[in-house]
């Protein structure tokens, strides 16, 4: 195997986005996106824009973990 070649990943094999931080950080992405969304744009309360962030980066970790094991 020449230096610079990256072997084809089998079945069974761990891929590049198949991992915890490629899911943690796009349900980061999507919490903080939407509290901010929520709490200055919208003018909503900290504790609603707490909940929508909660809410929507547990779905937007949901989304990435499917997305990881295509």
């Amino acid at each position: 195997m020449r230096h610079g070649t990256w072997r084809a990943t089998g079945p069974g094999s761990v891929g590049v986005m198949k991992n915890w931080r490629y899911v943690a950080l796009h349900a980061a992405a999507a919490a903080v996106f939407i509290f901010l969304l929520q709490r200055y744009a919208l003018g909503a309360s900290l504790e609603t824009g707490l909940l929508w962030a909660l809410t929507f980066g547990g779905c937007a970790a949901g989304l990435a973990y499917m997305q990881s094991n295509r």
